[in-house]
């Protein structure tokens, strides 16, 4: 009878014991899984926040770009990196001789880099490489006429004519690389011509 009451004692406090533990085990899964959500959703909070604050900067503000291609050449060389500040086409800062980013008007996926030439209402020199007879043209309100430091090689204003302000993205300014032309960025070396009277 002592054996069969302590057996059943022993059983109660091994029941009691697991369904402890159990209830215990519970509790920490759940803490857990609260603490890896809470993680999680801090972690995807501030990804969003910071996010936003570098899409704001790279936008409004400036950001580092690498150019391509040989139309700005001797200036700006294939593979350099720029400085571009955004600031100047939101308070309609570009002038004649700032080299700019702009969307291209004939594919709107790529940008491209060219010199400011004229501004609305300049009286500008349009003929192209293969024009024989000199031609000029005003621009027309709200556009700019953008030329590469290397007319033989830039296809520009020349070919698609003056494209809208609208398209501009940013002013370059500063090249960081190579390291040999770190600095601020000069004229236009061919005496570019920005408007014809």
């Amino acid at each position: 009878m002592f054996f069969s009451g302590s057996l059943a004692t022993a059983i109660k406090i091994e029941c009691i014991v697991e369904q402890t533990y159990g209830q215990w085990w519970q509790s920490r899964h759940r803490t857990m899984l609260r603490g890896v959500l809470a993680k999680t959703f801090r972690l995807v909070g501030y990804t969003i926040q910071y996010g936003c604050i570098a899409h704001c900067a790279f936008e409004y503000v400036g950001g580092v770009v690498m150019c391509s291609g040989p139309s700005m050449e001797p200036t700006i060389q294939n593979s350099d990196i720029v400085f571009a500040e955004n600031l100047s086409r939101h308070f309609y800062g570009i002038q004649r001789g700032d080299i700019v980013i702009a969307k291209s008007p004939s594919d709107p996926k790529s940008n491209i880099c060219k010199r400011v030439i004229g501004l609305e209402g300049d009286k500008i020199l349009t003929n192209s490489p293969s024009d024989f007879f000199k031609s000029h043209s005003y621009v027309p309100t709200g556009h700019v006429w953008l030329e590469g430091d290397n007319l033989q090689n830039s296809t520009d204003s020349r070919y698609y004519g003056p494209i809208p302000y609208g398209l501009i993205r940013g002013r370059i300014f500063f090249k960081i690389w190579p390291l040999s032309d770190f600095g601020f960025l000069r004229d236009s070396p061919n005496g570019h011509r920005f408007s014809d009277d």
